[in-house]
């Protein structure tokens, strides 16, 4: 792909971040932390938050239709790549049977891994941690489907 523009450092850099492999590798651990829960994941990616980043971690869990699961149990991880910025949102059903800290226990996972350039692992631990909490307050049901999609998201 060719472009007419040259592109900035700080361009594309959520692009950038998980090689094509790796993103293979976040979205088998999104699936599997799916199999045996109701609740649904989501990870998306971007360049830069110029706002408060849960605000717009909120923002974006909506733009993504995570609030119409049927229990009310979709999460989203946010990453504004360029800034080093992080958020977990987790909706009212989940949000409400978890531990207070458990949110922060995923970030400090995820900030853990990123800052030893394992940006893969840490999705995938973060996707296993969300999974074991989801299955334990959202166990799969016989009618379930997968109500999102499990592809990381950029935007």
């Amino acid at each position: 792909m060719s472009r007419t523009a040259p592109v900035a450092d700080d361009e594309l850099l959520a692009e950038r971040f998980l090689t094509p492999e790796e993103r293979d590798r976040v979205r088998a651990a999104i699936a599997e932390a799916e199999r045996a829960t109701s609740g649904e994941l989501r990870v998306h990616l971007e360049d830069r938050c110029e706002e408060d980043v849960l605000d717009h971690a909120a923002f974006i869990f909506d733009e993504l239709g995570m609030h119409r699961t049927a229990a009310r149990n979709g999460v989203l991880i946010y990453v504004s790549v360029g800034d080093h910025r992080l958020a977990v949102i987790g909706d009212a059903g989940i949000h409400a049977v978890v531990p207070t800290n458990f949110w922060n226990d995923v970030l400090g996972v995820l900030r853990l891994h990123f800052a030893a350039g394992r940006q893969a692992e840490g999705l995938c631990e973060a996707a296993r941690m969300v999974g074991e909490k989801l299955r334990a307050h959202f166990p799969r049901r016989t009618d379930d489907r997968n109500e999102l999609s499990d592809d990381i998201s950029i935007g």
